[in-house]
């Protein structure tokens, strides 16, 4: 705890970031100033008091991480940052919402130093949150010993109404409190207002008993009582059985006289004159604009300097864990390094089961075989391992209490789970996955969005991919989401057809640091593919290879095909060579890694003028742009039905013989 904070001092700097945010929202023209200006009591309390960090190590493994989950108040992240000596200039400050400044409307990752996640969207904060609680127990779980206890800190982060009100919130708050996240503290801004207007027009439950229920302690405080902020924050660190939700009751616009408490200060500039008259309100100098007296100045500046002693401490402590323990050292440089073995393909490759099957069984099995390569791989399901294939058997659980683990249960909960494998991506260390079927990947797109736009390794097991889901019928058998997925900027999704190209899509997830990666898989059974080459990795990661073709011909005609529909177009392949076409077909594994590659090798693959066709069991949307507008396509458009996979197959025309007769009447008709 730093030395005492007089009260005087404690109002200065409040109203040092009160109004740093209205001038800087007021020169911007656009941003939310009362989130800001009501949160920055206790939010001070936390950063002056409790939060540990360094600005000049933003990276430091043991700091305490800060998440404002109410993104949309980000001017009290930049004032907070600017203020604690981050590298973030005055002059940012004064950018905010400009082109290309480090002060975007909403916090973003990689973009701010000190921002540990990309927040906004309301809710994905708050989940965010929870994944680094478990990564962060996690990580004690594996590395601390009784002689060196290294990893300690707290995830601490401002919630608000809108946080509360999204689903994504509550999904991850009640998996928070079932596993007794200790480290994980978190400041619910209750200011009763929205954009709308009140919180009374939809949002009157009993907020308090929700997470008393979840299992959270839950403290209530003055949000504007700095000294009292600060005890609660305390007495959350004491609590290392539960998380907790301090409910700090506040007033948004807090000090501008005719914007408080109004839905007004939301989301719009204070404008001139009432920024006037807020200044006159608070006792604040007309000018200059972005005031920041040198009494705050020092404060914070002490605080750090206080800081860095503690990190200093703790640095003669890391240094002699890694002394003590050498192994357990390395072990922890290959998590934070996500070091690979140089030929994991090749050990992939080696670990295919020899006797064909669905490629999420395929997968389930592999996934053993990386479980024991890849010791920081964790991960689990939405309640569907059993049927995912993604439980990794040698390994155990994380569960209250034990986070030695690494399988996660996250219950029904699949937007949760997705939020929670961003939270986790973000921290270190670990390269998360999270498996549900594929249709139910659209309860997971916000957050598979927002792992893009921050460009971090999660991975996603999707299986059940097609129709052929069978009797689940329409609800469950996927038809658009595999070309939805394909849509997102950044995202690589890989839809293999059998073993080989299962083990080269887990290779590439595994080796890819700087994005996500989608795993498409089949309920039903699928043939061993083959191929007139040995299966290549290298080749597969160019997104399409050629599987068999006319040798020392140009195709007449070039089937292209994903996925459990690739055997169809072998078996095609065969049929019209009889007739007297060359033909070639080519595996597409991945439109995005195709669609990457240079024009001079795409023609190679789907030369200019040649016919072609496409067989995919889902929609054709977005096929045009990787074999243009003229190609044949024998696709799903249609929702499906209930009924067995085997009669759907057959009353749908999903069989060789069907196909190919569709393939010699477009030909023929051509």
């Amino acid at each position: 705890m730093p030395n005492t904070i007089t009260p005087a001092q404690r109002e200065l700097a409040a109203k040092t970031i009160r109004m740093l945010a209205a001038d800087a929202v007021e020169k911007a023209n656009s941003g939310h100033p009362g989130m800001p200006m009501g949160a920055a009591d206790y939010a001070l309390a936390l950063w002056l008091e409790h939060l540990r960090f360094n600005p000049q190590d933003p990276q430091w493994p043991n700091r305490d991480r800060f998440i404002l989950s109410a993104g949309h108040g980000s001017m009290l992240l930049y004032s907070l940052l600017h203020l604690f000596g981050y590298d973030l200039t005055l002059e940012e400050l004064q950018s905010f919402r400009q082109f290309q400044s480090r002060t975007p409307g909403h916090p973003e990752y990689g973009v701010t130093p000190g921002v540990e996640t990309t927040t906004g969207p309301l809710g994905q904060g708050f989940a965010n949150g929870v994944g680094m609680a478990i990564a962060a127990r996690m990580t004690a779980a594996r590395f601390n010993t009784p002689e060196h206890p290294i990893f300690d800190h707290f995830i601490y982060g401002i919630v608000s109404d809108g946080d509360l009100m999204e689903g994504v919130a509550s999904e991850a708050a009640s998996l928070a409190g079932h596993l007794g996240l200790g480290n994980l503290i978190y400041l619910y801004d209750d200011n009763e207002i929205t954009i709308e207007g009140s919180t009374s027009l939809a949002f009157t439950e009993d907020r308090a008993k929700r997470f008393e229920a979840y299992g959270w302690q839950v403290l209530q405080i003055d949000g504007h009582d700095g000294e009292q902020a600060s005890r609660a924050l305390a007495e959350a660190q004491a609590e290392t059985e539960r998380p907790t939700l301090i409910v700090a009751k506040s007033h948004i616009g807090y000090g501008s006289p005719g914007k408080q408490d109004k839905a007004s200060s939301h989301g719009e500039p204070l404008g001139a004159q009432e920024l006037a008259a807020t200044r006159e309100n608070l006792g604040w100098p007309e000018a200059p604009r972005f005031l920041i007296p040198d009494e705050v100045a020092q404060l914070c500046a002490a605080r750090v300097q206080e800081l860095q002693a503690g990190y200093a401490a703790w640095q003669e402590r890391y240094q002699a864990w890694r002394a003590a323990n050498p192994e357990l050292a390395a072990e922890y440089d290959r998590y934070m390094a996500k070091a690979l073995p140089d030929d994991l393909e090749q050990q992939l490759l080696d670990a295919v089961p020899p006797k064909p099957n669905a490629t999420r069984r395929l997968s389930g099995e592999l996934l053993q075989r990386i479980a024991e390569i890849v010791p920081n791989l964790v991960g689990g399901s939405a309640d569907l391992a059993p049927s995912t294939s993604t439980y990794m058997g040698k390994y155990g659980d994380i569960a209250p209490g034990s986070f030695a683990g690494r399988n996660f249960h996250f219950g029904v909960r699949e937007h949760g789970m997705a939020g929670i494998l961003n939270g986790m991506a973000v921290y270190g260390g670990f390269i998360p996955f999270g498996a549900t079927f594929l249709v139910f990947a659209d309860y997971m797109r916000p957050s598979i969005r927002l792992a893009n736009i921050m460009g971090v390794q999660v991975v996603y097991v999707l299986t059940h991919d097609s129709i052929f889901v069978g009797e689940d019928g329409p609800t469950h058998e996927p038809v658009e989401q595999v070309a939805s997925l394909r849509l997102i900027p950044g995202m690589t999704v890989f839809r293999p057809a059998d073993g080989a190209e299962v083990a080269a899509a887990w290779a590439y997830a595994l080796r890819r640091q700087d994005g996500p990666t989608a795993l498409i898989l089949t309920r039903q059974g699928v043939p061993a593919i083959e191929r007139q080459q040995p299966f290549s990795c290298e080749a597969f990661n160019r997104g399409a290879y050629i599987v068999a073709e006319a040798p020392g011909q140009a195709p007449d005609v070039v089937l292209v095909a994903t996925g459990s529909e690739l055997q169809y177009a072998v078996a095609a392949r065969q049929a019209l060579a009889a007739q007297g076409y060359a033909v070639r077909v080519v595996s597409v594994p991945s439109q995005e890694l195709f669609l990457r590659q240079d024009a001079a090798f795409r023609a190679a693959l789907v030369p200019a003028g040649t016919r072609v066709a496409v067989i995919e069991a889902g929609v054709h949307y977005g096929w045009a742009e990787v074999v243009g507008r003229d190609a044949f396509y024998i696709t799903q458009d249609t929702y499906g039905h209930s009924a067995p996979a085997q009669i759907l197959m057959q009353e749908l025309g999903w069989n060789s013989e069907a196909i190919t007769a569709r393939l010699l009447d477009w030909l023929r008709a051509d």
